[in-house]
């Protein structure tokens, strides 16, 4: 009797985690169907079938309602691991369709932007402490911080010299589901990422330059 009540509840257990993670599925389906119906530019990355770290990222505007090609493709790297990230440093890539926020950079800062560039200092930091308020946020802080942070990185960073955020996991945020995703730099010598998407610093500028607020851009990552 008592094995029957357990494999139940294991099933039930089962089942109930199983609908919940199908609702999740729908709802991520419906609002990347609301981003891109809303959308008139988006950045397309496809991660490699043969290398888990290289990936193709394409610009595409909407014309008339299609998705129309701008440009060459763009070579990137990716997440240590690929793509598909479920948790705080899992060393993947997220899927999915998502909302760019805003440019930035330690570097001069691009003419003729037609979209929003922020200037980093010293004081600004990304919080990945996951037992912290300020999880997955920018945040300009003067003090110590590790007095007050137990992880964080600092937008200083050589290859954030340019970089656009990518708004994974901020509406809302869920602690220990990742952060800091970003589109910035590589160098000649980055093999991959530790989850954001890297490209050559003259592809991101061209991609900075190109973004325009009015088209309310986007990122998918297949």
């Amino acid at each position: 009797m008592k094995k029957f009540i357990t494999i139940s509840i294991t099933i039930f257990i089962t089942l109930f985690f199983f609908h919940l993670d199908g609702h999740n599925v729908k709802a991520q389906i419906s609002k990347a169907a609301s981003l891109k119906s809303a959308a008139s530019q988006m950045l397309l990355v496809t991660p490699s079938k043969k290398v888990k770290t290289t990936a193709t990222l394409t610009r595409y505007e909407k014309q008339k309602g299609k998705w129309v090609k701008v440009g060459s493709s763009m070579q990137a790297v990716i997440g240590k691991k690929g793509a598909g990230k479920t948790k705080e440093g899992d060393a993947l890539t997220p899927r999915g369709t998502f909302l760019l926020g805003t440019s930035f950079g330690w570097g001069t800062k691009p003419s003729g932007l037609k979209y929003p560039f922020r200037s980093v200092t010293k004081n600004d930091y990304w919080i990945d402490d996951v037992k912290s308020p300020d999880y997955n946020k920018w945040i300009n802080y003067k003090g110590d911080p590790y007095k007050r942070w137990r992880s964080f990185e600092r937008l200083t960073h050589p290859l954030y010299k340019y970089a656009v955020v990518i708004r994974y996991n901020d509406d809302p945020i869920v602690k220990g589901a990742g952060s800091a995703i970003f589109l910035h730099i590589k160098k000649s010598s980055t093999r991959y990422t530790l989850g954001c998407i890297a490209i050559s610093e003259k592809d991101l500028l061209k991609v900075i330059k190109w973004l325009d607020t009015k088209k309310k851009p986007i990122i998918t990552i297949e």
